[in-house]
């Protein structure tokens, strides 16, 4: 196996074995869907020139991409059935485009390979690797990579808003647009102009996540949400899935279980249609690298919902359910928003003995929020008692290095507000940072699907100001691990956004160039100390 898409991996790629956990015969499957996947979106960009679309196409496109992101499927089985699949679609669709005028003969390789009749996929998937027809230039071939990580993050937020009724054409043709480039004859200034393109199209699905939820949910308000467990049966919810969390919420409602939400689904708290929900009570543990440790002492049933499962440990192996595009060997999967066994589990669990308090924490200071009180954060800004923003956001990890962002925070001096999103908040989510003239100093975003609502931020005070975002008094320092994170940096370049400090390491899948070129145009770089960098941004 070769795996470098993420931020854990191991001395430069995973190699033997992924540090996520991922097996070679996972990772070749993957490989080998993504290889699949590129056919497809071959003969889609063709059928796009005849007329043709194929919803079921674009919808599969997306979703098995989500399905290759770090830390969402580590099921073979699940691997078996999707790679038929996409065979089955991409016959039909050349079919389609044929009939309508199109091509109906291909000498792309990920058209013309189909898995031979028998055989094991994985090692069908060991001939479609991620460097087969990639470019042999190291630059080039970096920046097709940097593009299939992005389209990875893309296509996560496209699955994300349409299990909520929100799609576009634009986005589905991109992702086949993306993906369909690897067969054309472009240079070095193309890629870059692709690389950037993937971030305008993140920015579009993006917005499009945003309004699924706030139009589905409501605009999220500042809450307190409890850090303890009050006595009774329990229901954890894992990911980042708002729709799997209410139906959970609508089931469980008058059953005597208590819900609570883990890693990146804290922010759920501040949305009001789920809110209203009595026994949706509290938030249990921290990001998900910490889940094995975690779910081991909850005494309730536990749902994966979206990324981020880490290998179930055998005391809770029992209790642990997937939905979705989640899939772990052995786990058991819950299918079409039925989450009957997951209550049933619940129900014959002991729960929690008694009530205990931990404290609370703030949430949803999203877009609608902090505006709403654009005029005294404008006012507290001109008079000099809140003298600089930081947006301290993006994922956490398991690396060691990642204690930074926790000595960052602290370290801010007291005249400045922090804004954050994603699980990487969890390094300090819980400090009490106090408040300035009323405003919080540590204002909870939301989900990493939330960064729509810091740009969004970020853009209306540089209209207030009558600036741009880069004059702000505004800073970035931000940490990723996946290809989610991928696809929101891409945006910020995309928009210009330049100073960002980026964390604990850099890709390994940029080429030394190419890093180069995002510090001459981007000034971007990486972290050094909390001291060094608050010193070089506060003078």
């Amino acid at each position: 196996m070769f795996c470098y898409q993420c931020e854990q991996r191991a001395k430069g790629s995973c190699t033997k074995v992924g540090v996520c956990g991922k097996q070679p015969d996972v990772a070749a499957q993957q490989d080998l869907l993504t290889y699949l996947l590129r056919g497809i979106a071959v003969v889609a960009v063709e059928g796009r020139r005849v007329g043709v679309t194929d919803i079921d196409a674009d919808r599969f496109v997306a979703s098995g991409l989500f399905s290759t992101l770090t830390n969402v499927n580590f099921d073979p089985a699940r691997f078996d059935r999707l790679i038929p699949e996409a065979v089955r679609l991409r016959e039909g669709l050349i079919e389609k485009v044929a009939a309508a005028g199109g091509r109906a003969q291909y000498t792309e390789g990920a058209v013309t390979f189909t898995p031979r009749a028998g055989a094991d996929l994985s090692e069908e998937g060991e001939r479609c690797g991620l460097t087969v027809d990639h470019a042999e230039n190291d630059d080039i071939r970096s920046l097709q990579h940097t593009v299939l990580f992005g389209l990875r993050g893309v296509a996560a937020y496209a699955d994300h808003a349409r299990i909520l009724g929100k799609e576009s054409d634009e986005v589905y043709a991109f992702l086949h647009e993306g993906l369909a480039a690897i067969y054309q004859d472009l240079d070095l200034n193309a890629w870059v102009g692709l690389t950037l393109k993937t971030g305008e199209v993140n920015l579009k699905v993006m917005e499009l996540l945003d309004d699924a939820n706030t139009s589905t949910y409501g605009h999220p308000v500042p809450t307190s949400v409890p850090l303890g467990h009050r006595a009774g049966k329990a229901i954890l919810v894992s990911g980042h899935d708002l729709k799997d969390l209410r139906d959970i919420l609508e089931q469980t409602e008058g059953k005597g279980i208590s819900v609570y939400t883990h890693g990146e689904m804290l922010p759920c708290h501040g949305y009001p249609e789920l809110k209203k929900y009595s026994h949706f009570y509290g938030h249990y543990g921290t990001a998900w690298q910490n889940q094995q440790r975690e779910f081991a002492d909850f005494p309730g049933a536990i749902l994966m919902t979206t990324n981020c499962i880490q290998k179930p440990m055998p005391s809770y192996m029992d209790n642990i359910y997937t939905t979705g595009l989640v899939g772990w060997p052995g786990a058991q999967h819950v299918t079409n928003g039925d989450f009957g066994p997951v209550i049933d589990k619940a129900l014959a669990m002991d729960g929690f003995a008694a009530e205990e308090d931990k404290g609370a924490v703030m949430t949803g200071f999203a877009r609608n929020a902090v505006m709403g009180v654009a005029d005294t954060v404008i006012s507290a800004v001109k008079s000099g008692d809140i003298r600089h923003f930081f947006l301290v956001a993006g994922c956490d990890g398991a690396k060691p290095g990642r204690n930074y962002y926790t000595e960052f925070v602290e370290k801010v001096p007291s005249d400045c507000v922090v804004l954050t999103l994603a699980c990487g908040k969890f390094r300090f989510f819980d400090k009490q940072l106090g408040d300035i003239g009323g405003i919080p100093r540590l204002l909870d975003v939301g989900q990493c699907n939330d960064a729509y609502s810091a740009i969004r931020i970020a853009t209306a005070l540089a209209e207030a100001f009558d600036c741009g975002v880069n004059d702000l008094p505004l800073s970035m320092v931000l940490s990723w691990y996946e290809q989610k994170a991928v696809a929101i940096l891409l945006t910020l370049l995309y928009l210009g956004v330049k100073d960002i400090r980026l964390g604990p390491t850099l890709p390994e899948f940029l080429t030394p160039n190419v890093l180069n070129v995002l510090v001459e145009n981007y000034d971007i770089k990486p972290i050094a100390t909390p001291d060094e960098d608050l010193k070089a941004i506060l003078g």
